[in-house]
């Protein structure tokens, strides 16, 4: 940026639900600057009729490159730099890379890009090391309860009594993927959604509503179990680490992954273990 050049500026909107969106205006010369550059790469591979690949002319290389293409990879050059400047400036904690929404692109003016996404509610997980062994204790009167149900137990309570807000982006994310999980099964079984909706009694509508009190539900107990994760510095070995890829098949860099759920797993046995 040169001398009496805007920078790029960001607004930050918080929602009660925890859904943040991120209203950067991006002036003109920063976009020009980045179209250059794209249709700078893209010309060693556009094939213009009477010139070697390569060594077209910008200008006739333009011509060529749709105007969404243009677009999309004009804005990769800004947007990350973008993003984590305004998550400094701003203090976010954001939860996941927000979805971009071109709100305005005229040429020579600045442009507006919306970005959504969220921040993870604070929990307080309360007196839960006191109340959780009689919420066990309800269920053992006449027997001795197994695993599951102690588990079971420990869920109900946590969901129960540990309040928090769900960012709806999340919920919606979650939804979307089961549904698309069970769009690829009933495909593979040669069904068609309507026929099966009608077999199991529900309308898309009734159906997603069901997602939606599951999504909210795992989303819940997995924040809450990290919290537990981190209130009791529950760690998972690298061995227990190693051994879980080695039995589930996954790769070396999914690490991270396999590590937070081995804790989350030892933070539910943690709490079945209260009593």
């Amino acid at each position: 940026m040169t001398k009496g050049q805007t920078p790029i500026k960001s607004v930050v909107a918080k929602e009660s639900d925890g859904n943040v969106q991120i209203t950067f205006t991006i002036p003109f010369y920063e976009i020009k600057k980045a179209q250059d550059e794209t249709v700078a790469e893209m010309a060693k591979d556009v094939e213009i009729p009477g010139f070697r690949k390569g060594k077209a002319p910008i200008d006739k290389v333009k011509e060529k490159i749709p105007q969404n293409t243009l677009i999309e990879h004009s804005l990769s050059h800004i947007l990350p730099k973008s993003l984590a400047e305004a998550i400094k400036e701003h203090n976010l904690k954001i939860a996941i890379y927000p979805k971009f929404e071109l709100v305005s692109a005229k040429e020579n003016e600045d442009w507006q890009i919306r970005a959504v996404t969220c921040e993870l509610p604070e929990i307080n997980l309360g007196g839960y090391k006191d109340k959780i062994p009689g919420e066990i204790r309800a269920i053992s009167l006449k027997k001795e309860p197994s695993r599951e149900e102690k588990e079971q137990a420990v869920i109900k309570y946590l969901l129960e009594n540990i309040p928090l807000t769900i960012p709806k982006i999340l919920v919606e994310e979650e939804v979307n993927s089961r549904l698309s999980q069970l769009l690829s099964r009933i495909e593979k079984l040669g069904l068609a959604l309507e026929g099966y909706l009608t077999s199991i009694r529900k309308t898309s509508d009734s159906l997603r509503s069901d997602y939606e009190k599951q999504a909210k539900d795992a989303i819940a107990i997995d924040l809450i179990l990290s919290k537990v994760v981190e209130d009791n510095k529950i760690e998972a070995s690298e061995k227990e680490i190693g051994e879980a890829i080695k039995v589930s098949g996954a790769k070396d860099e999914n690490k991270t992954i396999i590590g937070s759920i081995i804790k989350k797993r030892k933070a539910l046995e943690f709490l079945t273990n209260l009593t």
